[in-house]
């Protein structure tokens, strides 16, 4: 006889609100939803696992009396003027809680071996110049203009930036869904980073889902986060005037980062259409349109109506012409996981001071044989 489960009517109709998932898809998969939820029914325990994996949530939750408190777990800066931030979902709380697992596993890796804390994190204030800002990130990288106008597109631009930010000892980790399940992907229109604060092991986390442009001031605006010392979920506005402070600061620095007001000067053509314009910048820089005509306007060569109604045609057209698409699993897990990160788990794990089921955990791999061919494309194992 199959078990049943006095589960909380409450319990279902938060996870059902918490998934964010059409309420009549629902009741198609569970036809006897409303009979839970008003109590004249109680699923089986199969149908309340299910039902949870359903709404992605942790099958524990659903033997409460009452829903959970879900708290971020970071300080939530995400500004849409005028607008309350809605309650975060079911893949934006998971992203950030691997995250969380993926730092503190490397942080006692760090310790163990004896690593010294970075310098950087939190030595700059809101206080210290955008210009000095930008500057001493730039130093510190070795990642100018220079180097990223040399490069053939907006791809290398992230992938060598990524690669400069995580040799000065920042895990970056670019997905664009919940750990390695393709079925959970992540909305740019929620967040579109994050930033793990930490001396030792500092995290940034960047959604892939977004426009490879978009998300390279991302990782530049989370870097502005860690050098502030000041963990953050962000979802950057460079259109608005009204953001708080220290993303309006953050935001002033990822783009004084990636397009120095004197380069921009030096590259701005007077009377060239404003279209023509920002594509040829946007090329040169390797950074979105939307940035490019953000400095524009910085700079003082259009007005903000002006800038603001060329945002909003700009930002209508990335939308039409956004795609994503799949790769290799082994060049892309490691841009979720952070090489960096991966490497060690791997070396760590061969070495034996790692299980290799919480290190299949920590990697998002099931198999021996995975992680395996894993390690030897890291050019670990």
């Amino acid at each position: 006889m199959a078990v049943r489960v006095d589960v909380a009517p409450a319990l279902l109709a938060w996870a059902s609100e918490r998934s964010g998932r059409d309420p009549e898809d629902l009741r198609q998969r569970f036809p006897r939803l409303d009979a839970w939820e008003s109590g004249e029914a109680k699923p089986t325990l199969k149908q309340l696992e299910k039902f949870a994996r359903a709404t992605d949530t942790p099958f524990g939750y659903m033997l409460l009396q009452s829903p959970p408190d879900e708290p971020l777990p970071v300080p939530d800066f995400r500004t849409i003027p005028g607008a309350q931030t809605s309650r975060p979902s079911p893949n934006l709380l998971d992203t950030i809680y691997i995250c969380e697992q993926r730092q503190d596993w490397y942080r006692d890796y760090l310790r163990a071996t004896g690593a010294e804390p970075l310098d950087f994190v939190g030595s700059l204030k809101t206080t210290t110049s955008v210009a000095a800002a930008a500057q001493r990130i730039q130093e510190r990288l070795e990642f100018g203009v220079e180097d990223r106008s040399e490069l053939s597109n907006w791809s290398e631009a992230l992938r060598e930036f990524s690669e400069k930010v995580e040799d000065a000892g920042v895990l970056v980790m670019i997905s664009g869904v919940v750990g390695s399940n393709t079925h959970r992907t992540l909305d740019p229109d929620e967040f579109r980073g994050f930033a793990l604060v930490d001396d030792l092991a500092p995290v940034v986390f960047v959604n892939g889902a977004d426009t490879k442009a978009a998300q390279i001031f991302t990782l530049a605006h989370e870097l502005a986060h860690i050098w502030l010392g000041q963990p953050a979920l962000s979802n950057p506005r460079i259109n608005s005037k009204s953001d708080q402070g220290v993303e309006r600061w953050c935001n002033a620095v990822a783009a004084e980062f990636l397009i120095p007001e004197k380069a921009l000067r030096a590259e701005f053509v007077v009377g060239e259409p404003l279209t023509d314009q920002v594509s040829r910048l946007a090329k040169h820089f390797k950074v979105s349109t939307l940035v490019v005509l953000r400095r524009v306007f910085d700079a003082g060569y259009i007005k903000w109506d002006q800038y603001q109604a060329a945002f909003a045609d700009e930002l209508t057209r990335i939308r039409k012409v956004s795609g994503s698409a799949g790769g290799n699993f082994y060049n892309t897990q490691p841009v979720r996981t952070s090489k960096r990160f991966a490497r060690a788990v791997v070396a760590d794990t061969l070495e034996g001071r790692t299980l290799h089921r919480d290190a299949f955990q920590l990697l998002g791999v099931r198999k021996y044989s995975t992680f395996r061919d894993l390690g030897e494309h890291l050019g670990v194992a």
